[in-house]
């Protein structure tokens, strides 16, 4: 599942070489979001990328505003009869963003057949054509 996510590069890190056959390298996303009280909220994200993608990275500066296209990806591992779980973010693309001001978004995939999100809610519910209410309660 792919989502997107605009903010400030707060943080990059250095590529960490895991394995032989395995390198990952991590940077913070900062995301500011206005709330309905009016303050604002300040969350620092970690995203990851691996392999050849970590060399995304090299273009972009801290403090530079950009878009990441990532995956959201959760993982289970055991060691020594301990089963723990891991959620990583994994980016494949980052664009620069020209507009400083606008507020981050994030863009998650819309599914089909859904109902229309812009209809009136219903002030009195449908009509049963038997006229028997078959509510278990």
């Amino acid at each position: 599942m792919s989502f997107e996510i605009n903010g400030r590069l707060a943080e990059k890190f250095e590529t960490q070489k895991v394995s032989e056959r395995f390198q990952k390298r991590e940077f913070i996303l900062e995301i500011k979001s206005s709330g309905t009280t009016g303050y604002e909220f300040v969350d620092l994200i970690k995203f990851q990328t691996t392999q050849d993608k970590c060399s995304l990275l090299d273009q972009y500066n801290v403090d530079d505003m950009v878009k990441v296209a990532f995956n959201l990806r959760g993982r289970k591992w055991e060691k020594d009869g301990q089963v723990s779980y891991f959620t990583n973010l994994e980016a494949w693309r980052i664009e620069k963003t020209q507009n400083e001001t606008s507020e981050p978004a994030i863009e998650i995939p819309v599914q089909e057949n859904l109902p229309d999100q812009n209809a009136p809610f219903p002030s009195q519910p449908p009509e049963n054509d038997s006229g028997i209410d078959d509510l278990p309660f």
